[in-house]
């Protein structure tokens, strides 16, 4: 009886399982992503074998028997969440999986700036290769009904911001985003609003906003803007600001507004109506919306830009049009 043969079965037995531990083991700590991050999307419905395979297509050198001995062990077959994944460099196998469980997927952002119109804001959205798109450009009062709006017109209805999203997230529930932001915050100011504001609601003091937006970006002259417009409307004067005369133009606007522009009716030409436009003319952010329910309380009625970016702000006609003057007709 040769009892050398059940002894090197034994040898080698136990010489190949201590290599395939070792194995395993190397497999764990190997780095998979050494140079620039991978970006792998896992879909719906992909088995543990697709994803194994959409790792390995971007070249990474994953080991599918460890891989799936790994998953196995954590319980992972079952918890790894759809979505797209970004892979920094330095992963190993054990933290891919991780990352696969935890769901924390790759997120991309886009951004509204305050004081853009609607049609910016679309034509951003639009462009966004990242985005499902789903809503139909032309029909926006089915949007704003969609959305659960009062108004139907979508201007200055969603919030200027900067905003994250998954890829596939849809045009309508980024919108849905920024519309519920807007109307929270408008929600929170209104509540501590000043007294004896000349707005029947919180959608007049909106208008009043956006106008303020566009008027100026300097933060600290947008109180005194906001007192100009209120006392104007308070005295039931019309408050003949550019920026709605331009909105009122629309794709007819040359960059410059000329004396047919100022005389051209529109729903939105403030030197021709009385009290506010329809609708907002823009995105104003919250400071702007701040001024708009917190206007100065000084005299001045009037007011016009220095050319820096600030403006002169006048109580009177005279000291209004010895300002324009000054700084508009250069005569000093």
């Amino acid at each position: 009886m040769n009892y050398k043969r059940p002894a090197l079965i034994g040898a080698v037995l136990i010489g190949v399982s201590l290599g395939l531990w070792l194995d395993y083991r190397y497999a764990l700590s190997q780095v998979m992503v050494s140079g620039p991050p991978v970006t792998v999307e896992i879909s719906k419905g992909d088995s543990f074998a697709i994803i194994t395979d959409k790792l390995l297509a971007q070249h990474l050198p994953i080991r599918p028997l460890w891989f799936k001995v790994l998953a196995v062990q954590d319980n992972a077959f079952k918890r790894i969440k759809t979505g797209e994944y970004e892979l920094p460099p330095g992963l190993t196998m054990p933290d891919i999986l991780r990352l696969l469980v935890s769901g924390k997927t790759k997120h991309y952002t886009i951004t509204f700036p305050e004081g853009w119109n609607f049609r910016q804001l679309w034509q951003a959205i639009g462009q966004d290769t990242h985005l499902e798109h789903t809503l139909v450009p032309a029909d926006t009062a089915a949007l704003m009904m969609r959305l659960g709006a009062s108004a139907l017109h979508p201007e200055g209805a969603f919030f200027p911001d900067t905003y994250f999203f998954e890829k596939h997230t849809s045009d309508f529930e980024l919108l849905q985003r920024a519309y519920r932001k807007m109307q929270a915050v408008l929600a929170q100011e209104w509540q501590r609003k000043a007294a004896q504001l000349p707005y029947k609601n919180a959608y007049e003091a909106l208008i009043m906003a956006s106008i303020i937006e566009k008027e100026t970006a300097a933060k600290a002259e947008r109180p005194q803007i906001a007192g100009v417009f209120v006392r104007r409307l308070q005295q039931g004067m019309r408050l003949q600001t550019d920026p709605t005369v331009i909105y009122g133009i629309g794709d007819a606007y040359q960059g410059d507004i000329t004396y047919k522009d100022l005389r051209t009716l529109t729903p939105y030409n403030t030197y021709l109506i009385t009290g506010l436009p329809p609708t907002p003319i823009a995105m104003p952010g919250r400071e702007a919306i701040k001024a708009a329910l917190h206007p100065d309380n000084a005299d001045s009625l009037y007011f016009v830009a220095r050319g820096d970016g600030s403006h002169v702000f006048s109580a009177t006609l005279a000291a209004h049009n010895k300002a324009v003057d000054t700084y508009q007709r250069k005569k000093k």
